[in-house]
């Protein structure tokens, strides 16, 4: 049942998208010294500017998931209860 208010009572998976980011660090590194070697410094450039976006959103990430439960609710923290009351008409 939709409650109407899932943008601020979302929970958002942040340990799949830090290990995600973790994985694109190192498939962005191996990138880089792969074209480094095979001789191909426009795609080594474009490695190592994916670098740097995949390090900001692992910077991104870790900061959120160090900010508490407020963030990212842990598997201990219910979830929201929805409102008992008539649907509203929304037009």
């Amino acid at each position: 049942m939709r409650t109407g208010s899932e943008p601020t009572t979302a929970r958002s998976p942040l340990r799949v998208r830090f290990w995600l980011s973790v994985w694109g660090v190192l498939w962005t590194v191996a990138g880089t010294v792969a074209f480094v070697l095979a001789g191909y410094p426009g795609w080594a450039l474009a490695c190592g500017m994916l670098f740097l976006v995949v390090v900001a959103d692992l910077a991104f990430v870790v900061r959120h998931i160090r900010q508490g439960p407020h963030y990212q609710p842990g598997r201990d923290v219910p979830p929201y209860e929805p409102p008992h009351g008539p649907p509203t008409d929304r037009r």
